[in-house]
């Protein structure tokens, strides 16, 4: 029982558990993931939904469409619109299967809300063992308007086979097994707790970045943005501490580093109310292999994408504000995260999405 790995994904691929209207691309199948990509339409819509157990999403879809958008050569979706898009991807899940979704990393880095929707569910970003049919991506821009297309990524897809472990247990065994899965002190309580680090990491002091107001589109494809055009630093006071101001975006870093073992998948569990009016973390797969340096031990910064909620809210150093849920994978991976993958993020520091220069 557990994460299917790459080996396992491409079976699943090559069985027809997941087909595609177009052919698979190179580097879809992560080593704990898949990509799933935008087909050639985005619908905008009037509001979210959920299409509940006895409507397909195709229904909603007509009932609630304001225009359609056409993607094939490429499209802007603008800032706090919502938008649901086919996937290429379609699922036909067995008996023992079932998937669940997060937004890409950098995804969630330049605060774009996505979330995956099929047929007669209850929920969104969970898929169920034995479910055949088409998937949908609800696409929010949040900050920046983004250009996407047909083809562009913005989800990954996990399938697990069994219930998910307990995570507690889990670390449990993993410091029995002597890797050393943070620098800091050990905080386990439902997850591995992950401390904010607001003490300058940057040559101009800068602890994290807010994102701008009213600036440009991103394109999602692309690499070379300027970063002073979107983000601001941001500088903490003497004794560590920052103000996050309520419905603003911020990109800030752990204090301790972290690390995934090859034998494990990680998530970063979402916002927990106990911790405070702050939103944390939007995409939260960590690939097998994560941070992972010598002798088992941490060699990477957590990245954490942050938004202050309803009042202003202090973020202290060291203050914990997420937890890490450690799942075993089914069996190794073929490749590890960082090991030729062309990994964006392996042995970060506070770091902006990959579309920044």
């Amino acid at each position: 029982m557990g994460i299917l790995p790459d080996c396992e994904i491409e079976g699943l691929l090559a069985k027809g558990g997941v087909c595609a209207s177009e052919d698979f691309a190179a580097g879809q199948v992560q080593p704990s993931s898949l990509d799933v990509r935008l087909g050639a339409k985005a619908y905008r819509l009037r509001a979210s939904f959920l299409p509940g157990r006895e409507t397909r999403v195709s229904e909603k879809i007509e009932r609630l469409t304001l225009h359609e958008v056409d993607l094939s050569e490429g499209a802007v979706l603008e800032t706090g619109g919502v938008y649901i898009v086919p996937l290429l991807e379609s699922l036909a899940l067995d008996s023992k299967t079932s998937a669940f979704a997060n937004p890409k990393s950098s995804t969630g880095r330049i605060d774009v809300f996505t979330r995956v929707i099929v047929d007669r569910s209850a929920y969104f970003d969970q898929i169920e063992a034995n479910y055949e049919g088409p998937v949908y991506l609800e696409v929010s821009p949040r900050t920046f308007p983004v250009r996407v297309k047909q083809g562009s990524t913005l989800a990954q897809l996990r399938f697990r086979q069994g219930d998910p472990t307990d995570p507690n247990t889990e670390i449990k065994n993993l410091v029995d097994e002597g890797w050393q899965l943070t620098s800091g002190s050990l905080d386990v309580d439902g997850g591995l707790g992950v401390r904010v680090g607001l003490r300058p990491t940057e040559k101009d002091g800068a602890v994290g970045f807010r994102a701008r107001r009213h600036a440009g589109f991103v394109d999602v494809d692309a690499r070379d943005h300027p970063r002073e055009d979107f983000w601001e630093p941001v500088h903490a006071d003497s004794k560590g501490t920052i103000v996050l101001d309520p419905g603003e975006f911020y990109i800030l870093a752990s204090q301790e580093k972290i690390c995934v073992p090859p034998s494990h998948a990680a998530v970063m569990a979402p916002f927990d109310p106990l911790m405070g009016e702050v939103r944390v973390h939007y995409a939260g797969f960590f690939d097998p292999g994560f941070g992972v340096g010598e002798n088992k031990t941490p060699s990477s910064l957590a990245v954490l994408e942050v938004r202050g909620r309803d009042v202003p809210f202090i973020l202290e150093d060291g203050q914990i504000i997420a937890r890490l849920i450690y799942e075993p994978l089914r069996s190794p991976a073929q490749q590890i995260y960082g090991s030729g993958l062309g990994s964006n993020y392996q042995y970060q520091g506070l770091r902006l999405s990959k579309h920044f220069r």
